[in-house]
């Protein structure tokens, strides 16, 4: 994943105990929190979301698709990855896995599109956001 990245990231998953269930292995409906917390970290990094919501826009999900590969559990120590890259005038797409060395527990992929909030429909990414997208 790191070698086409432009806007990527990396961070610590906390396994919390109501991540889990009675046999301390996290639940597969807790994935795509790890995955929102995942984009909410990347939007303050990139393109935060206080910006957006000056001007009533917010990235919005249209779909998730999440490939589990083995349990995490409570002792497990994952980090999040996400590369989110642009594919359209408002279209986004991030690949995500949560990982602990190289043991991948998970991948997954997210498309979603910039939204206005006053339109109801997905708008175009601003112009300077743009700049920066293809500078990095």
């Amino acid at each position: 994943m790191e070698s086409q990245k432009k806007f990527y990231l990396e961070c610590p998953i906390k396994v919390n105990t109501y991540d889990t269930d009675y046999m301390g292995i996290v639940s597969n409906t807790v994935y795509p929190k790890y995955f929102e917390n995942l984009r909410n970290e990347i939007l303050d990094k990139y393109f935060p979301l206080e910006e957006m919501l000056k001007e009533k826009n917010t990235p919005i999900l249209a779909e998730t698709h999440i490939w589990y590969k083995r349990p995490l559990t409570l002792e497990s120590r994952p980090i999040g990855k996400i590369n989110v890259t642009l594919s359209g005038a408002s279209r986004w797409e991030a690949e995500i896995e949560i990982v602990e060395g190289e043991r991948i527990y998970c991948k997954g992929h997210q498309v979603g599109y910039y939204f206005n909030l006053e339109r109801n429909k997905p708008v175009r990414f601003p112009k300077e956001f743009l700049e920066k997208y293809e500078s990095i």
